[in-house]
């Protein structure tokens, strides 16, 4: 999984990256600071996992990873070249989701490039210029769906979604919100690459106080918490400044920093959770004494696919997988021979559909 931070220049979009990924970015409180974006590799955090790798003690421990990308700031004019406009574009085409950071905090230490703050405008300045480069897409797609319409009349229906999406896309809503009502729309909307159709993660830059307080205290917080439902996108509460506290605290020491503010998780373990929502993504579990590792993979997918992911001939060889249940392993002490007396490791054949925790030896021949 590929996720790409976003936002205004100044907003803390770097100060959070550095937090989450201690890629040690560069930070500073000036447009472009972050020119070529920097990437960071983050280990999905999964107690399951953990708890395999106490039961097995393997050779090797690999948790998913996801991979963040810190794209460069945006300002006004950006689908047009302005700033770092077009290098801005081209490196969110190549990400699965978009963080988009939104600053919700005042501060007369750190500059807004805008001169105040204001959450919606800064969401609907990089909106609009992700909107006004899918313009041009969209419009060239249905003026090659316009031609071949007069030889194949199957285009038509095409051509109408086209329509509708750009008449959507002009009124200044993102792809992602526009209605879909049939296999054939999705599809062109899937296959038209549009920046603002890629799901979003509206992550609220918000100060440590208004965690102490409530973050509903924070009114720019609730006016983009409203913006996210009208256009499917999800928001996540997050101080940048607090991730940089915590990511240099030991286990025990983070644990109680969060309880002193009332929270479970660090805002990382919050992203990842609604990020894996967003794309619909699931963990299966393989575990052994050579390794225990976790495998990410869409939901819905059947079991020879899932074992593609591990190597090609697992999917091409596939004869069934051996499944039980992380929570029927666990049950049974962490023990597969008692799970297997109990009658809980199940034998699968090619149309089993993976559930999410599941620990799986795949058999293959090829």
């Amino acid at each position: 999984m590929k996720l790409g931070m976003v936002g205004l220049p100044n907003v803390g979009k770097s100060t959070l990256f550095n937090a989450i990924t201690n890629a040690g970015a560069q930070s500073a409180n000036y447009p472009f600071c972050t020119i070529e974006p920097n990437v960071g590799m983050v280990s999905v955090p999964d107690a399951r996992l953990e708890k395999l790798a106490e039961i097995y003690n393997p050779d090797k421990f690999t948790p998913a990873v996801i991979e963040f990308v810190d794209i460069a700031g945006l300002v006004k004019g950006a689908s047009k070249g302005e700033g770092l406009g077009n290098k801005f574009l081209s490196n969110i085409r190549e990400v699965d989701a978009v963080v988009h950071v939104v600053r919700c905090f005042e501060s007369t230490d750190i500059i807004h490039v805008e001169g105040s703050v204001d959450p919606l405008r800064d969401i609907e300045t990089i909106n609009l210029e992700l909107i006004l480069s899918d313009i041009e897409i969209a419009q060239r797609r249905l003026d090659k769906a316009t031609k071949a319409l007069k030889g194949d009349k199957s285009m038509q229906s095409e051509v109408d979604f086209l329509k509708r999406l750009i008449s959507h896309l002009e009124e200044g809503l993102p792809a992602r919100s526009v209605e879909i009502t049939s296999d054939t729309e999705k599809e062109v909307l899937e296959t038209t690459s549009l920046l603002s159709a890629k799901p979003v993660i509206y992550a609220c830059n918000m100060s440590e106080d208004d965690f102490r307080n409530g973050i509903d205290s924070n009114p720019g917080y609730n006016a983009v918490k409203e913006a996210a439902a009208k256009e499917n996108a999800e928001i996540l509460p997050i101080c940048a400044a607090l991730e940089s506290e915590l990511a240099g605290l030991e286990a025990d020491e983070k644990t109680m920093f969060l309880e002193d503010l009332g929270l479970e998780r660090s805002g990382l373990d919050r992203m990842i959770q609604k990020c894996y929502s967003l794309l619909g993504l699931i963990s299966y579990l393989t575990a052994g004494k050579p390794e225990v590792r976790a495998w990410t993979i869409e939901r819905g997918t059947k079991a020879p696919q899932a074992a593609g992911k591990i190597h090609t001939d697992f999917e091409r060889g596939f004869i069934r997988a051996e499944v039980i249940a992380y929570d029927d392993f666990m049950a049974c002490g962490g023990n597969m021979v008692t799970a297997k007396e109990k009658g809980l490791v199940r034998s699968e054949g090619k149309e089993y559909v993976m559930n999410d925790g599941d620990i799986v030896l795949f058999r293959f021949n090829v």
